[in-house]
């Protein structure tokens, strides 16, 4: 089985993230969820650590024992980083190099394939700035699980929701084969 970095933005389907951290840790996944700051206004590292069974990574300067950094450490033992619900905000920083936070310090030094399920307002989604970023990060090698459709968040109807979680996780299924 594989070593799993599920990384967790500030979107509201955050709390989608327990479900696919509980689904891939019982299909025999190591799975390491790595918090924003603002994915924890949404879903708790209690949560996330006890549906993994591992600890929750949200500081990048929160290092354990040892020499190596930590996000250095997870981003060479991954075989798949998953961002998911993955926010406007961190596909701007990762098509564009930034690595301020835990999750992207990771995404930038890992060499494994990475899977990204957005989730954000339709206007967002479909702004041009978004998909230039999302376009920047598929000629990278960057794969997709693309929002769904129907009724967001904050009201509106369209495309932006968080792809259902059974395809989330088929999408890594897929790529780990």
């Amino acid at each position: 089985m594989a070593n799993i970095v599920l990384g967790i933005t500030g979107s509201i389907a955050a709390y989608k993230a327990a479900d696919i951290a509980s689904q891939l840790t019982k299909a025999g996944h190591t799975v390491t969820c790595v918090l924003t700051k603002a994915a924890e206004e949404f879903v708790t590292p209690l949560t996330l650590a006890t549906l993994s069974r591992r600890p929750v990574v949200s500081d990048l300067f929160a290092e354990k024992e040892g020499w190596q950094p930590g996000h250095i450490q997870l981003a060479d033992d991954a075989n798949l980083l998953l961002i998911a619900p993955a926010t406007a905000n961190v596909l701007a920083s990762l098509a564009h190099g930034f690595a301020n936070d835990a999750l992207t310090a990771i995404a930038l030094a890992t060499r494994a394939p990475i899977l990204i399920a957005p989730a954000m307002n339709g206007k967002m989604w479909q702004h041009p700035a978004t998909q230039r970023n999302v376009e920047t990060l598929k000629s990278w090698g960057v794969r997709f699980v693309e929002p769904a459709e129907g009724l967001l968040a904050c009201g509106y109807e369209g495309v932006g929701r968080l792809a259902p979680v059974e395809e989330i996780v088929a999408a890594v299924t897929g790529l780990l084969a």
